[in-house]
C-alpha cells in the first residue's frame, strides 16, 4: 500500500544536467551511465521491479539493488536523455513506496551490462 504524499522529492537537477550537457556541446544522446541511490521507504515495495521496467522502457541496461542501509541502488546505460528520464522518474510522485531523497552521480559508460536487472 502507498502513502500518500504531500510533496516530491524532484527537484529537475536531471533535467538541467541535460541542459548544461547542450550548452558544453556535448551530445545529449551519448552514451552515458548514471548511478542512482534512492532513500525513503523503498524497500519491499516492488521500487527495484517498477525500476527495472521504467528502465526497459527506455531502452536502459543496468541494474537496481537494496542496500544495507535502506537505500537502492540504481546503475543504468545508455543514451543520456533516457538516463535524464529515468533519473527524473526515480524522483517523481508515481513511485512505489515514498521517495525523500535522490543522489545521482554521472560518469563514462563502462560497458558489460545486459538487459536490466534486480539484485
Amino acid at each position: 500500500m502507498r502513502g500518500k504524499r504531500t510533496s516530491c522529492a524532484g527537484s529537475g537537477r536531471g533535467v538541467r544536467e541535460a541542459n548544461e550537457a547542450r550548452g558544453k556541446g556535448r551530445s545529449v544522446e551519448e552514451s552515458v551511465r548514471l548511478t542512482a541511490w534512492v532513500r525513503g521507504r523503498v524497500q519491499g515495495v516492488g521500487f527495484r521491479w517498477w525500476t527495472r521496467a521504467r528502465a526497459l522502457e527506455l531502452g536502459l541496461a543496468g541494474w537496481a539493488r537494496n542496500t544495507d542501509d535502506g537505500r537502492v541502488e540504481v546503475v543504468a546505460e545508455g543514451p543520456r536523455e533516457a538516463c535524464v528520464k529515468l533519473l527524473e522518474l526515480l524522483r517523481g510522485c508515481d513511485t512505489p513506496g515514498r521517495v525523500d531523497g535522490v543522489v545521482e552521480r554521472w560518469s563514462e559508460v563502462r560497458g558489460g551490462l545486459g538487459g536490466f536487472r534486480e539484485r
